[in-house]
């Protein structure tokens, strides 16, 4: 099932539940997917969705530690509620051990020997870990590897 199938089936679950946090965070995902579409004009793909929804749990963490920052712990627990929901419909995260042997995988089959080779591993990387894990943390494995 594509997942915009999923977010769809999701979002009809969590009105028939009348789960508001739900249904508000799936609602604002679909727009956003459906922004993207009518702005490019394309139909979006499975892992065009998950860079989308990669790209909200990024804004909410950093809207909750702002929050967290101005001491509204009201405004990042719904922002951490929203993060929740949207895991949900990403792949599992990937665990260090599994990360080292996908960057080790990628510094062999590019021939990586330096800094001046991270943009050729991170190309590598990107497609096989979108979703699945924080891309500033992968950057910076990368780069102490290549040290």
């Amino acid at each position: 099932m594509a997942l915009i199938d999923e977010l769809k089936n999701a979002q009809k679950d969590a009105m028939r539940a009348k789960d508001k946090v739900r249904l508000g965070t799936i609602r604002m995902a679909l727009a956003a997917i459906k922004q993207k579409e009518i702005d490019e004009q394309v139909t979006l793909s499975d892992a065009d969705v998950l860079a989308i929804l990669t790209k909200m749990v990024k804004q909410r963490q950093d809207a909750a530690s702002q929050y967290d920052a101005a001491g509204r712990d009201d405004l990042a627990q719904t922002e951490r509620a929203e993060i929740t929901v949207i895991e949900t419909f990403l792949p599992q995260a990937l665990t260090d051990d599994e990360l080292a042997a996908l960057i080790n995988e990628a510094m062999a089959s590019t021939g990586a020997s330096g800094m001046q080779d991270m943009g050729k591993v991170m190309g590598f990387l990107k497609p096989k870990v979108q979703g699945r894990t924080d891309m500033g943390a992968l950057s910076a494995k990368i780069k102490q590897q290549l040290n």
